[in-house]
């Protein structure tokens, strides 16, 4: 028997057209998000916000500041998913509960904060860097999490950064990374396109 992990990932498909009539709980979009921020993290960072465009009211707000597409407002809820600047600072209290669990000694906090302050501090570059890659891991778990409830989801670039910033009141060192519309699927949707063969994008060493 296949793994059902390994299911979900052949069986994920980008969804376009989505059943606007079908809309979601709020205890399931709380469980989207504890889902998708058991993705992994540099340092524990956790330097992610999700905000849920749920009603009508905000998924229209939001469609006109993401070129106008359609599946932002079919969707039963189009999620923007926001980096946060990474911040050494924050690496003692993102710690604290893995320090209460027993996972790690607390004496060990320091050295992960100084190695991150070493990493990030003045690094204006590398501190966006680390906001897009923890905003896009949060996003793909997001994306697979919503597969294994049986529904469907569209990763999407195309909106205006700046005015979803101001739109939604993103804080000065958030950045709106992509936006995920995730809702009940149309039969009329495409399967999974096929994939560029192995040997033009592995090599082994």
């Amino acid at each position: 028997m296949k793994d059902p992990i390994i299911s979900a990932i052949e069986a994920r498909r980008t969804v376009n057209l989505f059943d606007a009539s079908r809309g979601i709980e709020q205890e399931q979009i709380g469980e989207l998000i504890r889902l998708a921020t058991t993705a992994p993290t540099a340092f524990n960072l956790q330097n992610w916000r999700f905000i849920a465009a749920h009603t009508a009211e905000a998924k229209a707000r939001l469609r006109k500041i993401a070129w106008d597409q359609a599946k932002v407002t079919e969707a039963a809820v189009t999620f923007i998913v926001c980096g946060q600047l990474a911040d050494y600072k924050t690496i003692p209290d993102r710690l604290a509960p893995s320090v209460a669990a027993g996972l790690m000694p607390e004496q060990m906090v320091p050295g992960w904060e100084g190695a991150a302050k070493s990493l990030y501090h003045d690094q204006p570059l590398r501190q966006r860097d680390e906001a897009v890659r923890t905003a896009t891991f949060g996003a793909g778990t997001l994306i697979y999490a919503a597969q294994a409830m049986g529904l469907g989801s569209s990763p999407m670039i195309g909106f205006d950064a700046e005015a979803v910033a101001e739109e939604f009141g993103l804080a000065e060192d958030e950045i709106a990374v992509l936006l995920v519309a995730v809702g009940e699927p149309l039969a009329e949707n495409w399967p999974q396109k096929p994939r560029r063969p192995l040997e033009q994008v592995l090599s082994v060493v």
